[in-house]
């Protein structure tokens, strides 16, 4: 539903105070920070403030996830402002390009003759649109380095995949995973051990791929269990001098209460583990 004019207005005009907020940190009588900045020094910025917004949406936390939109709009604006005092672009043409991008690569709706489609016929839409936009080399072009290593590596697994260069069933990624597991046992020093570990994580990312199972978003789901777990039983009186067997036992008390849904399970009152 679209916003009304007035609230449109409203929008734009604070954005333009955030350009001429940029414009004066930027200028010469402007702060000395922002002005040494260039777009390699604020990119980590760029990408603390994405994963920010992106923890306040798995947090469901809208009131701060409004705050982190904004200093995610300010990056924007920032390498907007960086480029325009060098003569690259500014910031009517980062909107402009994905604007048109957006009505190029949505032709079911913007066009003349829109045709219904379903949702994964829009997304193999979309790729498609976007493969002939981009002249490549390798289907593997245009795989960001920046991306998180496990973000990467799905990326990658599924744009070779598109070649025919994948298995055909599970069985096949999942003996990689026990082929690599061995060759990082086998290794001899560090420099042996960390690539054969790099191996044993792509070969399961690719596992996972073939599950439909988002790597980022299952290791995520799993540090959230590991810190919930942990959090409630180190408040055990005296739990660092535990045997590593009481912690165990206790940790297993603990898993079986998440799992019973309780969602903040009572705290252990001893030193002693559950039974």
């Amino acid at each position: 539903m679209p916003l009304p004019a007035a609230k449109t207005e409203d929008a734009l005009a604070e954005i333009a105070r955030l350009v001429a907020i940029m414009q004066r940190l930027r200028g010469p009588d402007g702060c000395i920070w922002d002005r040494a900045q260039d777009f390699a020094s604020i990119a980590p910025y760029t990408l603390e403030e994405a994963y920010e917004v992106a923890d306040a949406i798995a947090r469901n936390d809208l009131e701060n996830l409004a705050e982190e939109l904004g200093d995610l709009l300010l990056q924007v604006v920032f390498h907007a402002q960086i480029a325009t005092e060098a003569g690259h672009f500014d910031l009517k043409d980062v909107a402009r390009s994905i604007c048109e991008k957006m009505e190029r690569r949505h032709p079911h709706i913007f066009s003349p003759s829109q045709t219904p489609l379903c949702a994964e016929e829009v997304r193999a839409n979309w790729e498609t649109l976007k493969a002939a936009e981009k002249q490549r080399d390798s289907v593997l072009d245009g795989v960001a380095l920046a991306l998180p290593a496990l973000v990467r590596a799905e990326k990658l697994s599924s744009r070779a995949a598109r070649t025919g260069f994948d298995w055909p069933e599970l069985e096949g990624p999942l003996a990689k995973i026990h082929e690599e597991l061995g060759e990082l046992k086998a290794a001899q020093n560090d420099a042996e051990r960390q690539e054969e570990a790099g191996d044993l994580l792509f070969a399961v990312v690719n596992y996972l791929r073939k599950l439909n199972i988002e790597p980022e978003t299952a290791l995520r789901s799993a540090n959230d269990k590991f810190e919930r777990r942990f959090r409630a039983i180190e408040k055990a009186p005296g739990f660092s001098d535990l045997s590593l067997e009481a912690k165990e036992a206790m940790w297993r008390s603990v898993k079986q209460a998440f799992r019973a849904n309780e969602t903040e399970p009572a705290p252990f009152l001893s030193g002693e583990p559950s039974s």
